[in-house]
């Protein structure tokens, strides 16, 4: 069985964060969010997770660099 929305998971293990975290700044809990991920998502949904995602590995390295 393949696993739906493998590119949103991906991207949030490749940029080193939590679940959760992308949860948090998408106004879910981190169960809701795993159960989200379970059906795939339409591209405007998946759009918004990707810039979350990149938002937050962005504060990240800024806060890395302090």
């Amino acid at each position: 069985m393949k696993r739906k929305n493998i590119d949103v998971r991906t991207a949030i293990k490749c940029s080193g964060l939590h679940q959760w975290r992308v949860a948090e700044l998408y106004g879910i809990s981190e169960g809701n969010f795993s159960r989200l991920l379970r059906k795939e998502l339409p591209e405007s949904v998946k759009r918004e997770l990707f810039n979350i995602i990149n938002t937050l590995t962005k504060v990240e390295k800024a806060q890395e660099e302090i």
